[in-house]
């Protein structure tokens, strides 16, 4: 049974799984995010903010695209200038899995073809400018200051369904406990 007083996370970061920031995380960047990491091996970590839509569309960032309105979503403050995309297809050639039904990357005209061609609805894919990264140990060390909290409930509802100002919320609320309690603290607390 687990000690009413263990604040700590037992989950390790891994590919597949969630980095949610705690409530008062410090960094504008990762305030209330919800990021899916893609890649944590030796070389580092690599992850897209799942929560932070842009004002700009895909189609006006990728000509071919143009029919495409969804918002492309601020992966992180890395390399802002790249578009990574996550989607449901595991027939898109170098596509890489992440977790059940959740591919990242892969032929980008593969991408453009199924859009285009109606073989993929645009609420299928997930494009992000830019990336979260981290060197190898560094998403440690700030999961041992408590930055982060590790969760395994990734889901393709999660990522591809659900609204961008309710995702935070509602996976603290999912995991239940002290994340629950979490899911419902005020932005300002000087307000209350």
């Amino acid at each position: 049974m687990m000690d009413f007083f263990d604040y700590t996370n037992h989950l390790q970061p891994q590919a597949g799984r969630l980095l949610i920031s705690e409530p008062y995380l410090a960094d504008p960047n990762f305030d209330r995010t919800i990021i899916l990491l893609c890649e944590h091996n030796d070389d580092g970590t690599i992850g897209f903010v799942l929560n932070r839509p842009t004002e700009s569309t895909v189609g006006s960032l990728v000509s071919d695209l143009s029919h495409v309105e969804n918002s492309a979503c601020l992966g992180g403050p890395v390399q802002q200038d790249t578009l990574h995309y996550l989607h449901r297809h595991p027939d898109v050639a170098g596509a890489v899995k992440v977790a059940d039904g959740i591919f990242w990357g892969g032929d980008f005209e593969d991408i453009i073809d199924k859009l285009k061609t109606g073989q993929a609805n645009q609420d299928d894919i997930k494009f992000f400018l830019g990336y979260s990264g981290w060197s190898y140990g560094q998403l440690e060390e700030e999961i041992k200051t408590n930055s982060w909290i590790v969760s395994d409930r990734v889901s393709e509802e999660l990522i591809f369904e659900t609204e961008f100002d309710l995702m935070w919320r509602a996976t603290l609320k999912a995991m239940g406990g002290r994340f629950s309690m979490y899911s419902n603290y005020p932005v300002d607390p000087t307000l209350n």
